[in-house]
């Protein structure tokens, strides 16, 4: 370690940013009172990306580690929806600096942002430690290596580069550690809006932990202008469709991760879709062969029901028993679904629309609907589907009593990512999460469709399957 290391809770360096692009590094108290909901141009904003088999070191079970992480250090904290098939959520820590919290060994005041920096840092680290089996006594002199992540907006990134890569190299010969900042190839959860970059630490823990924190010291002292929108939902944050991720990558979203949960803990979550009788032959593939593809890649439990009461309709049952920390098997499940459990309504190839039913208990309906429906609004500016919620007699018969209808028509991009809202919102109420916690995603996976080679005619006929309910119940499992 280089000599001129200093005490890693020690004074700021001394490095100054030539960057200017944001008009000056002065801070100053914007608003007397905080907004947890919003993030004012001159707060203190950091983007950690955790991996999403750490996630749960940082959550606590009901939430109860970031709840005392936002408590101890009077920063708010936002963490992602883990996105189907990307490996790390983000973590957004950001404060104003009317308080300032006592850091380190000597007491160094900093801004709350900072010290939750920290915390979700020595706390991932921690964790990756027990999964590696590092043990402090060993004298094998092996050295370990850790990695640090975050997405900084391209107009903030400028401080810790300088002019001509002056500030980084200074920073490099510093503290040892490997620095560098990444434009292309970027993570699916990084933000077009901000126009994302990709900062990467690299070295031994207290190396990483120096440079991370003379990183910080320069973004505190350099906000973006973007940054106001970080937590914004606008459409205009979103990827385009296309090559972001491939359908292999939701294979894996079922395995166990390292850290230690008592099973017994976990929740069910369920997906209801209503499905047109004749798409079940669809949904089933030649020989179960389709159904069974996606169980087997999601992890999801999915049964085929129909009903005695409505020759029309048909229920597909989606569930998992899962962690809220966890990407979650029946959500994947349900995106991959989607499609063929959908009705289409488009007149014709050039104006294709489909038009997907879910069931919801009536007992959870608010929170798709927010207050004054501010919820259910913002949905729909966000994924341009039309998203409506029907009650009672407009709700078909093969719904039970405490159940109403949400409907999502719209194109096949919009509609998955109406689906993909919606099925979030209703999986973190499920778990009685504080919504402080949870920030929804704006960016969206590609999902491409498995099409067929040939005619619905491979498929099983609406006939087919009529025989199956003719001594069923309600509802009567079918696959």
């Amino acid at each position: 370690m280089a000599s001129t290391l200093r005490n890693i809770h020690g004074k700021r360096s001394n490095l100054q940013s030539e960057f200017t692009g944001n008009g000056g590094s002065k801070r100053r108290n914007l608003h007397d009172e905080t907004d947890q909901n919003v993030i004012a141009s001159e707060d203190t904003v950091y983007r950690y990306l955790c991996p999403v088999k750490k996630t749960g070191s940082i959550i606590g079970k009901g939430g109860e580690i970031a709840k005392q992480i936002r408590s101890e250090t009077k920063s708010n904290m936002r963490i992602n929806e883990a996105l189907p098939g990307c490996e790390e959520r983000v973590v957004t820590m950001y404060s104003t600096n009317e308080e300032l919290n006592h850091f380190g060994d000597d007491g160094e005041l900093v801004c709350p942002a900072l010290d939750a920096l920290f915390k979700v840092h020595d706390m991932v680290v921690a964790d990756a430690d027990q999964d590696d089996g590092t043990d402090d006594d060993n004298d094998l002199g092996e050295k370990q290596t850790v990695t640090v992540r975050m997405l900084v907006p391209s107009d903030q990134i400028g401080c810790v580069i300088g002019k001509g890569g002056q500030v980084i190299q200074n920073l490099r010969n510093d503290t040892n550690a490997q620095i560098r900042v990444i434009k292309d190839h970027l993570p699916a959860c990084a933000l077009t809006l901000s126009h994302d970059e990709l900062l990467l630490i690299i070295g031994e823990p207290l190396v990483v932990r120096e440079a991370l924190y003379q990183v910080a010291s320069l973004l505190h002292d350099n906000p973006s202008r973007f940054q106001h929108l970080l937590l914004s939902s606008s459409s205009s944050s979103m990827h385009q469709p296309g090559a972001m991720l491939m359908s292999a990558a939701l294979t894996s979203s079922h395995r166990n991760y390292a850290v230690r949960r008592d099973i017994a803990d976990a929740r069910e979550f369920c997906v209801c879709f209503i499905c047109p009788a004749e798409n079940v032959g669809g949904v089933i593939g030649k020989g179960g062969g389709f159904i069974n593809q996606i169980r087997q890649e999601t992890g999801a439990t999915i049964r085929v029901n129909t009903s005695e009461t409505d020759d029309d309709d048909c229920i597909i049952f989606i569930s998992s028993k899962e962690f809220y920390e966890d990407q979650s098997p029946a959500v994947n499940a349900a995106i991959r679904l989607q499609q063929r459990c959908s009705e289409k309504v488009g007149k014709d190839a050039n104006d294709l629309a489909i038009s997907t039913r879910l069931l919801v208990s009536s007992s959870q309906i608010g929170c798709l609907i927010g207050k004054g429906g501010a919820v259910i609004s913002e949905m729909r500016s966000v994924t341009r589907a039309n998203i409506r919620i029907l009650q009672k007699e407009d709700v078909p018969k093969i719904a039970r009593e405490d159940e109403e209808m949400v409907q999502i028509t719209g194109s096949p991009d919009a509609a998955m990512k109406a689906l993909t809202q919606v099925i979030l919102r209703l999986r973190a109420n499920s778990f009685d999460m504080d919504h402080g916690l949870v920030l929804l995603p704006t960016s969206f996976p590609y999902i491409p469709q498995v099409t067929e080679s040939s005619s619905k005619s491979k498929y099983a006929k609406r006939d087919d399957h009529s025989k199956l309910n003719s001594n069923s119940k309600r509802r009567n499992h079918v696959s």
